[in-house]
């Protein structure tokens, strides 16, 4: 996963700082549609995704946020809460997400960040000037309920997002921190996941004993959760 850097020039040298996984995720208060926020306030025994769209009144975008909202309740109960952010005015979110509205007969439910004066943006990283100077890139960000960045995920602005990929992640991640387990590609939620592998010989030569269903080798075993 490519680090998500802030880069701010500073003399004759840029300084960057970069989040990586496992970071905790900057606290800020922000202008959104639901009124000023304090993000730590707003994650509180919860999990969060925030994301960044370009603009608003743009097609990608709109499809994109209808996506969110097909899948609010999946997020509901999974005890995640969305947050979105765009260089845009307050003004601007509210009449987008009423036209949104209105159009589609969906409600938007969660909040959007008016990022006017970029500080949320470049404290996540997600203004890349290679791109564009004014309009965030696509950048989804999953943080648990301690505030740690556990997933970034960074898309193109002319590629939508897959809402279900998203979903399918945060049900990966919970259930590693429930079962400390690991899943393999594909994974999706009732698929077999993968048993920690043994770290000594002797745990080794055990394994391969154990019986389970699906062994490939003495590192690789699967069973059902």
């Amino acid at each position: 996963m490519t680090n998500v850097c802030n880069c701010e020039n500073n003399g004759n040298n840029n300084v960057c700082k970069c989040l990586r996984l496992g970071d905790k995720a900057p606290d800020f208060v922000a202008v959104t549609t639901h009124g000023t926020t304090k993000f730590s306030d707003y994650c509180k025994d919860h999990w969060v995704i925030l994301f960044s769209h370009p603009a608003d009144f743009t097609p990608v975008c709109t499809t994109e946020f209808l996506g969110f909202a097909q899948k609010q309740d999946e997020f509901d109960k999974r005890n995640v809460k969305l947050m979105g952010l765009s260089i845009d005015s307050v003004y601007s979110h509210i009449a987008w997400v009423r036209q949104i509205e209105k159009n589609s007969g969906m409600k938007i439910k969660f909040p959007i960040i008016a990022d006017l004066s970029t500080k949320v943006a470049r404290a996540y990283g997600m203004l890349h000037e290679n791109i564009s100077e004014v309009h965030a890139v696509r950048t989804v960000f999953i943080i648990d309920t301690k505030m740690t960045i556990r997933m970034n995920l960074t898309y193109p602005m002319s590629v939508g997002r897959n809402i279900d990929e998203i979903i399918r992640i945060i049900d990966a991640l919970q259930l590693v921190d429930k079962e400390s387990i690991s899943t393999p590609a594909n994974w999706k939620m009732g698929d077999s996941v993968i048993i920690s592998p043994p770290q000594t010989v002797d745990e080794a030569e055990k394994r391969i004993h154990e019986g389970h269903e699906e062994c490939t080798d003495w590192f690789l075993c699967k069973k059902k959760v």
